[in-house]
């Protein structure tokens, strides 16, 4: 049973999004490295505006062990970001901010999700975030945990996950859910 978004969200809270397997297709034991390997997922330029509307801030907050293994740099993967952002804007979405681990998971210390650490840098970014008025979107066990470690509701995009709070096929499944 699906939960009633519409009535628990309101213009106070903020989108936590997931990147690979929620706004682009995920490429299987491999890393998007240049943006001509960066595809949005069906619907997702379409959610992205519904959730403009709806949310105040939308984040993505990601893992990008990619870097740390030497297989891109950040100004790469920043690159990717600044024209993913340039078209949801062109599509009448938003992205109010992306946060970034580039560590590898074996890395000492690393703020890598489940790490609740982006969360709270969500936090830095915007003081007026709460993050009992969060929602994280992710495709994996390790988003969803992160949620969980923030203290945010969770969903889950894929086949049934019991740890989330709700599950969803997809970006544009969910914000087609917002819209009724």
């Amino acid at each position: 049973m699906k939960l009633d978004w519409n009535h628990i969200i309101d213009d106070q809270w903020t989108l936590l999004l997931d990147r690979d397997g929620v706004i682009n297709r995920r490429i299987i034991d491999g890393y998007v490295t240049s943006w001509e390997e960066f595809e949005f997922l069906p619907g997702v330029l379409e959610a992205l505006r519904i959730f403009a509307k709806r949310f105040r801030y939308i984040i993505v907050v990601t893992n990008q062990q990619g870097v740390g293994k030497g297989l891109m740099t950040m100004e790469t993967v920043d690159a990717i970001h600044d024209r993913m952002c340039l078209e949801v804007e062109a599509s009448d979405g938003r992205i109010d901010g992306i946060l970034v681990c580039p560590q590898l998971a074996s890395d000492p210390d690393n703020y890598r999700k489940p790490s609740p650490e982006m969360a709270y840098m969500a936090c830095e970014l915007f003081p007026d975030i709460d993050l009992k008025k969060c929602v994280m979107v992710g495709d994996g066990a390790t988003d969803i945990e992160f949620g969980h470690n923030a203290g945010t509701k969770t969903i889950f995009i894929g086949e049934e996950n019991p740890n989330a709070d709700d599950t969803y096929s997809s970006l544009i499944d969910f914000a087609n859910h917002l819209k009724q």
